[in-house]
């Protein structure tokens, strides 16, 4: 069960293939655990969202779903130490190694999972100076993210409710964009992908990239 803003392009990789490997479902939501007189339960609020390399860990589940009320949302990846303004920011020649490097990975990795070249399309014509785009019913099963329309597919003994996501805690805005080239060798560059809060539909402002 997937809710997050994304983060390392690569690490992310890794994670997938070895849920694949696992034949692990996977589906859009917020697990909620409470306690009753019965003993503990577990709801589930499928009022969630899943951006950028969150969208990547849906596809590498054996049996996806995605709920109505998700928010399954790509953009490009980019350079982390150029976060500020990366329109105005200068690019090297490694920079831009890097990330079709990693745009590869992904590609191959998308493959891998049995996605759609549709999701690649979808994410790399997003810029990071423009909002996040949020995958629309059709643009899901296009890109292969949908596998079958029942969620008891994927979560057989699960209570699904209606709460919204926002009575939970709001995940922290980090770093939105990916990791830059400085001080590593390129074999070595951990790339990130960028991160937008929730549930603020929109772009994020970013804070200082991690290494």
């Amino acid at each position: 069960m997937l809710d997050s803003s994304g983060g390392s392009v690569n690490d992310s990789i890794a994670l997938g293939r070895h849920f694949h490997n696992l034949a692990m479902l996977t589906t859009v939501g917020v697990s909620v655990r409470s306690h009753t007189a019965q003993g503990d339960r577990t709801k589930v609020m499928p009022e969630a969202y899943c951006e950028s390399m969150c969208v990547f860990l849906l596809l590498s589940g054996k049996t996806r779903y995605v709920p109505e009320t998700a928010h399954v949302r790509v953009h490009q990846i980019w350079m982390g130490d150029r976060a500020d303004d990366p329109k105005a920011a200068s690019y090297s020649a490694q920079d831009l190694m890097i990330v079709e490097r990693d745009i590869g990975r992904l590609a191959k990795y998308t493959f891998d999972m049995g996605g759609a070249g549709d999701l690649l399309a979808l994410s790399l014509s997003v810029p990071p100076w423009e909002d996040l785009h949020e995958l629309s019913p059709a643009e899901l099963r296009r890109a292969n993210l949908v596998t079958t329309e029942a969620i008891a597919d994927v979560l057989p003994q699960m209570e699904i409710t209606a709460a919204p996501v926002a009575e939970l805690t709001p995940k922290a805005v980090q770093d939105r964009f990916v990791a830059g080239a400085r001080d590593a060798e390129p074999q070595a560059v951990s790339t990130k992908t960028a991160e937008a809060a929730v549930p603020t539909g929109g772009r994020a402002a970013a804070s200082p990239p991690k290494k």
